[in-house]
């Protein structure tokens, strides 16, 4: 069953429920390359703890490396089907997840930060998935 934030964030895009899914999987994906597995006593609330954030940047890169990992090379065909075609469509999947309360974001956070991070067709085109 879809929890009522998730379910509040998809009804708030264009985005189909697997879109966000595949955001919140990339998202752990990424977040675990950039900072290290969880320590058992990790715990977000505790101010003390290293930050595991990473920026907008960041996590598009990921987000391509995880689609590869994923799909290969129908990478970019399955993301065209969840009607992500550049960058700024991660950035409204992840702002709806802050809207909807399941993420955080920092006063530096914005959707420009998702804007022309790389190009789908380098990233996701055939001769680039060959040479990957």
């Amino acid at each position: 069953m879809m929890s009522v934030a998730l379910s509040e964030a998809v009804n708030s895009t264009r985005y189909p429920l697997d879109a966000f899914v595949f955001v919140q999987r990339g998202l752990d994906f990424t977040v675990r390359r950039e900072h290290g597995e969880l320590t058992e006593d990790y715990d977000p609330e505790d101010p003390d703890q290293p930050s595991r954030h990473i920026s907008g940047r960041v996590l598009c890169e990921g987000l391509r490396d995880y689609a590869i990992q994923q799909y290969g090379l129908l990478a970019g065909t399955v993301l065209r089907r969840w009607r992500i075609t550049k960058c700024e469509d991660f950035g409204h999947i992840v702002f709806a997840m802050v809207e909807s309360g399941m993420m955080h974001k920092t006063e530096d956070d914005s959707l420009a930060d998702f804007e022309n991070v790389y190009s789908f067709r380098d990233a996701f085109g055939s001769s680039a998935l060959a040479l990957g």
